[in-house]
């Protein structure tokens, strides 16, 4: 896994949301997102110490542009492939959680033994819901579906019906709830993984720029602290469901800024403050 450790990192917005079920918004969210990012409000320093803005191995890419027709999906897999092909690793800014299908297809032709940590409020393992088998509380169930083999963690669920345990149970799932939530430390990744975090895992208190409100969800803290801690290889993520239709404040887009610094950080997995302290310093 050292070339992949060590791979570029390709930032790509995709700005789509066809696939919502209750209020559009989120296609608008990547670039709201860059836009925080480069706030003068901030830094470009993760809490781990990588200056991002010092380094060269990573880029934000244009966003995805779709041509009518209902492609999206296949435009946003070959976006992604290519990225992957390129030897970089990618990181998508959405956009509804749909989108997460067509990335994991790109992704598991590279990544056989794949792992997926999902962070969200719901499971999104509906067979459809509303006649939509691609909508955005869909996406889990399409690619457990193709991809059996693929091991899929989920956690901060606080909202599982009886049909989406049921399809837990059929796929496999591991779920850990949020009422469970101080289990998560017991689990360990091998291999390469992917992050896909929706920001309504997070409590409403913290992210209200989104679109389903679902109280007694995780603090910024706590999310981070599993970027962070994550093991396995980070070789891909998404950040979907921000709505800045609902965040007119921009205290979600700062979050979500916040953990795309974070999720580069421990991509790029470079340590300068590290660095700096373990030096031989001469004595005064």
């Amino acid at each position: 896994m050292n070339e992949i450790s060590t791979a570029p990192v390709a930032v790509q917005g995709i700005p789509f949301d066809r696939n919502s079920s209750f209020k559009r918004g989120p296609a608008k969210a990547p670039a709201r997102i860059c836009e925080a990012l480069y706030s003068e409000s901030a830094n470009m320093w993760t809490e781990t110490g990588v200056d991002l803005a010092g380094t060269k191995r990573w880029q934000i890419l244009p966003e995805l542009g779709f041509a009518a027709g209902g492609e999206e999906f296949m435009a946003i897999e070959r976006q992604t492939a290519l990225q992957i092909d390129a030897g970089n690793r990618v990181v998508s800014l959405g956009g509804d959680h749909s989108i997460t299908y067509p990335i994991i297809r790109a992704h598991a032709r590279k990544y056989p033994q794949l792992s997926i940590l999902h962070l969200d409020a719901h499971p999104d393992l509906y067979d459809e819901l509303d006649g939509n088998r691609h909508s955005h509380a869909c996406p889990f169930a399409r690619i457990l579906e193709e991809f059996s083999h693929i091991r899929l963690v989920q956690t901060g669920i606080r909202t599982a019906n009886g049909h989406q345990r049921q399809q837990a149970a059929r796929f496999g799932v591991e779920m850990i709830e949020m009422k469970d939530f101080s289990q998560f430390g017991q689990l360990a990744f091998d291999g390469p993984v992917y992050l896909s975090l929706d920001l309504d895992c997070l409590d409403p208190a913290f992210a209200p720029g989104v679109s389903h409100f679902e109280p007694g969800g995780m603090t910024t803290r706590e999310v981070i602290t599993l970027i962070q801690q994550l093991s396995g290889t980070l070789i891909g993520a998404d950040i979907v469901e921000y709505n800045p239709d609902n965040d007119p404040l921009g205290i979600t887009a700062m979050v979500s800024a916040k953990l795309l610094k974070e999720v580069l950080g421990k991509m790029l997995d470079e340590h300068p403050a590290a660095k700096v302290a373990t030096e031989k310093r001469p004595r005064p």
